[in-house]
Formats: structure tokens, C-alpha cells, sequence
């Protein structure tokens, strides 16, 4: 949040790549193993559950983003403050959505790859 909030520039473009890389598999990964057990446990409602798990995590950033605005940056006044979390929900929202789109069609393409492997005689 660095480079955004207290204008430094961030070099390491490949870097952040491999981090989206390891977001999105980590993701995937989490909602899969998620709506494993929920389907092991015989609820076959899955679809909220998978998008809410992944998504979980704009949730975890706006947490961070209060955290970091009370112990690294030094705005004052009722205005920055009020920008600086609309800003902070806005991204937080947008990712929240992209994450759970994420982990829901990873829990689609599980579960359409299980129930296909099904042999019905």
C-alpha cells in the first residue's frame, strides 16, 4: 500500500506476478477443498458458499487497510480520512468480487469434473 498511498514507485513487476499467480491457485485451491467437504457432508449448495470463501479476502484487506491507515500514515482531517476508505472499499469490493468469481468457477469446474467421472448403470 506503499507505492499507492505515499506516492513511491514499485519496480518489481514480475514479482507481482508470481504473487497473482500464487492468489489466484491459492484461491482455487481453498474453494475447492472447501466444497469437497461440503459436498462430502451432502449439501449440494455450493455455489454462494465457493464464491463467499475466496471473496473472504476483500474482507481480510479492508481490515489491513484500517490497520495501515492507523499506524503508517499520518492523514488528518475528516475529508482524506473519508477518501481514503471510500477509496480502500471501493478496491476491497472489487476485489472481493474477483476473488470469489475465482473461487466460484474453480468450484464449477470441480464439480461438473466429479460429477462427469460418475458411471451410472
Amino acid at each position: 500500500m506503499t507505492s499507492v498511498w505515499l506516492q513511491r514507485f514499485y519496480y518489481v513487476f514480475g514479482f507481482l506476478a508470481l504473487v497473482l499467480l500464487l492468489l489466484v491457485i491459492t484461491c482455487a485451491e481453498i474453494s475447492i477443498v472447501l466444497c469437497y467437504f461440503q459436498l462430502c457432508n451432502e449439501d449440494y449448495n455450493w455455489w454462494w458458499r465457493a464464491f463467499l470463501t475466496s471473496g473472504s479476502s476483500g474482507l481480510y484487506l479492508f481490515g489491513y487497510s484500517i490497520m495501515y491507515f492507523h499506524s503508517q500514515l499520518e492523514i488528518d482531517g475528516f475529508v482524506p480520512t473519508l477518501m481514503y476508505f471510500t477509496y480502500m472499499a471501493v478496491f476491497s469490493t472489487l476485489f472481493f468480487l474477483v476473488t470469489g468469481t475465482i473461487g466460484f468457477y474453480s468450484c464449477q469446474k470441480f464439480v461438473w469434473a466429479i460429477y462427469a467421472a460418475i458411471k451410472v448403470d
